[in-house]
């Protein structure tokens, strides 16, 4: 774990006065510390059949593709708006600064297909949350969440919800 921690950087006042951001590029340029995050990340799942991993855009990507490969899962890229070819299905969600919008394709998943949903970072949770209600609304079931990082003083995981597990493998 000590490998990964290292490899975040805390860079103050980015993007704005007062923002403490956690800088995630050290850690993918490091190939054994990318290697360990993912092993640490997909550690609480390996026992459980995953149909598909489902991640948000854009850096979710990169943890939920490789997630994905050592799951032996399918992946299914959770979009912005007019990135997926039609039919899509979307939902719209409120974030602490404006609203957003997340879509997958209509026939992405299937009828209880067992899900993981994989971010970057857990903030405030709104976007964690879209996330299963698009999955749901696909008709498939969130088995739970992996994060690299969550930030606790915003309060995601009371968002989130006590009934479905989510693994972060980094707190801050």
């Amino acid at each position: 774990m000590k490998i990964v921690a290292e490899r975040i950087r805390a860079v103050a006042d980015f993007p704005a006065p007062g923002i403490l951001f956690r800088d995630i590029t050290p850690l993918l340029a490091d190939a054994q510390a990318f290697a360990r995050a993912i092993d640490l990340m997909a550690q609480a799942w390996l026992d459980t059949r995953i149909d598909a991993v489902c991640a948000v855009e854009a850096r979710g990507f990169i943890f939920g593709t490789a997630l994905a490969a050592k799951l032996r899962a399918g992946f299914v890229p959770l979009r912005k708006p007019g990135k997926l070819p039609p039919p899509v299905v979307g939902i719209d969600y409120a974030l602490e600064y404006g609203h957003d919008r997340l879509e997958a394709r209509a026939d992405a998943l299937a009828a209880g297909d067992r899900v993981l949903l994989v971010d970057d970072v857990l903030a405030t949770g709104g976007t964690l949350l879209a996330a299963r209600q698009l999955v749901e609304q696909l008709g498939a079931l969130t088995l739970g969440a992996s994060v690299l990082i969550e930030l606790d003083a915003l309060g995601g995981r009371a968002v989130w919800g006590a009934t479905t597990p989510l693994h972060a493998l980094l707190h801050y």
